[in-house]
């Protein structure tokens, strides 16, 4: 039997059970068009249901990220991938409308909150303290969870219907625990110390600048990527009907497929240009290039397909090219011995702006049009590139004495 037991392959094991684990966080977003057809739902209805996702992880990421500082972050890990199994065939089996989606996503939101932030406390108890790269691949590793989820869903869906997409996402978080179980042996005793403050006080983080300005840039960073995310394929639906020759045969789910594993390198290489030239330097230059790209990326719907495409791809690389330099800066800023608070804390307030963007797009595309004008897609995304440019401001903030 093989058991990780170098960096590497420990690095390895868990950035597989990450991407294996989410395979239903898009089978909402893929599948949204024809849910808002048959459900007859409007844009903000839809940005709720895409936005409780993040809400259900907003609210347990608290408590169930504190706690790996007290208990195995294992045990919580192989719960939570229970509970995100159990989501997905619950949203196919009883999923009517939109009081029980928005339930059954919140369930599974729940679920990736004892996932994501515990499995990276994981991978920083087995490593220690030179962890940057790996938490680079880590958090890389996210888009490649999305777009197979993207793709899985888009295709079994086509193939057998919406009930079956959300069935057969069940089957990777399964698959991630029978991985984790039987490669990962327990992580080396920690030198920190038990906090010696109750579970949710969560002072020593909030008193500490230099993570909390790295956690309020992952608020921005999110709110920029999720909405981006949860409303990708709509977005491209809405070209694609309004297009004249369109030049391919290709699904939206597919081309947003493609989209995500395009983004997915910029993370990893954005982190090593941070080392190379300092990480707030690259995370400013990189969001305030995506804050731009943002600004004319929804009125571009009028250009050729396949520019627009294009344009596209590049905003998915700058949507995620910080991604690994901020969750490593948190890392490295945290107090001594809060360092599973300092993640509930960048997950709590993080994925604030994972539940806003979604919701507050769908919000902007309803009053400016109803998402059937090129300016209403414009307005959303000039949302997204206001609340993005607040990331440098952040950090600039966090650099004060």
């Amino acid at each position: 039997m093989f058991r990780a037991s170098n960096p590497v392959a420990i690095t390895v094991v868990l950035c597989l059970t990450e991407v294996l684990g989410m395979t239903g966080v898009a089978s909402f977003p893929a599948l949204q068009p024809g849910f808002q057809t048959h459900w007859g739902l409007s844009n903000t209805d839809a940005g709720w249901i895409n936005g409780i996702f993040y809400g259900g992880y907003l609210l347990a990421v608290p408590v169930l990220v504190s706690l790996t500082d007290r208990v195995s972050s294992r045990r919580i890990y192989v719960l939570s991938t229970l509970l995100s199994a159990a989501a997905s065939v619950v949203f196919a089996l009883f999923a009517e409308g939109f009081w029980t989606a928005m339930a059954f996503r919140a369930l599974a939101g729940i679920g990736m909150a004892g996932t994501y932030m515990p499995g990276l406390k994981l991978l920083s108890d087995h490593l220690g303290g030179k962890q940057s790269r790996a938490v680079a691949f880590y958090t890389a590793s996210f888009s490649i969870g999305v777009s197979l989820s993207f793709l899985m869903s888009g295709e079994v869906a086509e193939l057998a219907g919406w009930q079956w997409a959300f069935g057969a996402a069940s089957l990777g978080p399964l698959l991630a625990l029978a991985l984790l179980s039987v490669t990962l042996p327990a992580p080396p005793a920690q030198p920190e110390t038990t906090p010696d403050t109750h579970l949710l006080d969560f002072r020593p983080v909030l008193r500490c600048r230099p993570a909390m300005g790295y956690v309020l840039a992952y608020a921005a960073h999110n709110f920029e990527l999720f909405a981006f995310r949860s409303w990708l394929v709509a977005f491209l639906v809405f070209v694609q009907e309004s297009s004249s020759g369109l030049a391919t045969d290709w699904s939206a789910t597919v081309i947003a497929t493609v989209v995500v594993i395009i983004g997915l390198p910029s993370s990893v290489v954005g982190n090593e240009l941070a080392v190379r030239f300092g990480r707030q330097r690259l995370i400013t230059v990189v969001m305030l290039g995506s804050a731009i790209l943002a600004m004319g990326i929804g009125f571009a719907a009028y250009l050729p397909y396949w520019l627009l495409l294009v344009l596209v791809c590049v905003y998915a690389v700058t949507v995620t090219a910080d991604s690994g330099s901020i969750t490593a800066g948190v890392v490295a800023a945290a107090p001594q011995g809060y360092r599973g608070a300092t993640m509930a804390v960048h997950s709590m307030i993080g994925f604030g702006g994972s539940f806003a963007g979604p919701l507050m797009f769908g919000v902007v595309l309803d009053v400016t049009g109803g998402g059937v004008v090129i300016a209403s897609w414009g307005a959303a995304f000039v949302l997204s590139a206001v609340v993005v440019a607040l990331g440098p401001v952040f950090l600039a903030w966090s650099r004060r004495h």
